[in-house]
């Protein structure tokens, strides 16, 4: 039988669950915190935010920037990156898609660093 410690599966779950990790400039890195590792009350704020991104007069600028403030590991980082992103609707897009596909997949970070 095997045995492990909590310091084990702390590292398993940090590496099937880690963040999304997006640098914004030399002193900043913002970690998007995967859905698993946020607070039940994000994760279900989270899924209202996906939720109202579906209905047709929805304001995805204004979602995908909630969405991005909440997932992030300080709401300050978020509005950082959302300060960089600049109203860019593309990049907001990619940045959410790169979190969703990472999150979906269960890889650890995205980032290059």
């Amino acid at each position: 039988m095997a045995s492990f410690t909590l310091d084990d599966i702390r590292a398993a779950a940090d590496a099937k669950y880690g963040s999304t990790d997006i640098k914004v400039d030399e002193k900043t890195t913002v970690h998007l915190l995967n859905p698993l590792r946020l607070a039940k009350e994000k994760r279900e704020k989270l899924s209202t935010i996906q939720d109202r991104m579906d209905a047709d007069d929805a304001d995805q600028e204004a979602l995908l920037a909630e969405a991005v403030v909440l997932v992030a590991d300080h709401p300050k980082k978020g509005e950082a990156l959302l300060k960089a992103v600049n109203g860019d609707l593309a990049v907001l897009a990619q940045i959410f898609e790169t979190y969703s596909k990472g999150t979906q997949a269960g890889e650890a970070s995205a980032s290059a660093s």
